[in-house]
């Protein structure tokens, strides 16, 4: 489903601050595979998922999502493509807009628009039957203002509207970073649950160690722009965060590149 094919990203080059964040990158997604990325600060995560995303251009190299070039496509273009979830609540979603009006915006994307109901009654009731299965209570509230909704059922909306037209990747980047444990483990139970569900084919970045271990079929490290480790099958399932910490520091040949954020994690 995604090639990413020698891909490099230098930014400010030539200049004092030039970070040479991707230097290399090779990696495969078969359909349906849930890869989870893990890495300290700078490691080139967030970087890489903003590539594919179209938010930042390759240097060099080639993404291919579904045997289509999508290199030089602007982010706007392959949004149809993609279901994205951003670390921060309050991106992905209009605040002053109601939660019904929320999920018809990405019902459309992509799509040509006319003029019409902005949300019909057939869908109104789709809504309805998908909010119920965030547990929420938010199936009950479709017509109040996202902004008036908690962090956690924001981000579960959020979820809801990245997935609700099946696209070909979804794209989660760092989606459970700003919120409480307890919420935080409720949105990751809904992602798991949807992307068993449509068998989505997922790119999961985290600093959190255990959930990197928890959830996917394959899991990636990033270190200094490279790949630097990658678990699949048996040897993931048996991974422990103890393992996984020895692995930094075999990378790292023993100097500390662990941020306290992922320790703490």
């Amino acid at each position: 489903m995604l090639e990413i094919k020698d891909v490099y990203k230098t930014f400010n080059p030539g200049q004092i601050t030039e970070r040479k964040a991707l230097r290399g990158i090779n990696l495969t997604l078969n359909d349906g595979d849930f890869v989870t990325v893990i890495g300290g600060n700078g490691a080139g995560k967030s970087t890489l998922l903003n590539l594919i995303a179209g938010v930042y251009e390759c240097d060099s190299g080639k993404i291919i999502l579904d045997g289509e070039d999508i290199t030089d496509q602007k982010e706007h273009v392959r949004a149809k493509y993609l279901g994205r979830v951003f670390q921060d609540p309050m991106m992905g979603t209009a605040a002053t807009m109601q939660i019904e009006e929320n999920l018809a915006m990405a019902a459309r994307r992509g799509k040509k628009r006319g003029l019409g109901w902005g949300v019909t009654p057939k869908e109104r009731e789709e809504y309805k039957e998908k909010l119920a299965m965030l547990d929420l209570g938010l199936e009950n509230r479709m017509q109040a203002k996202v902004g008036l909704l908690s962090g956690g059922q924001r981000q579960a909306l959020t979820l809801l509207m990245a997935i609700l037209q099946k696209p070909k990747l979804l794209l989660l980047d760092e989606h459970t970073a700003a919120l409480d444990p307890k919420t935080a483990h409720k949105v990751l139970e809904l992602t798991e649950h949807f992307v068993k569900k449509d068998n989505l084919t997922t790119f999961m970045v985290t600093h959190n160690m255990r959930n990197a271990i928890q959830y996917g079929n394959r899991l990636i490290m990033m270190l200094d722009g490279k790949i630097v480790y990658e678990a699949s099958g048996e040897e993931k399932a048996s991974l422990k965060v103890e393992d996984l910490l020895k692995k930094f520091q075999v990378a790292t040949d023993g100097v500390d590149s662990l941020s306290d954020r992922m320790i703490l994690n």
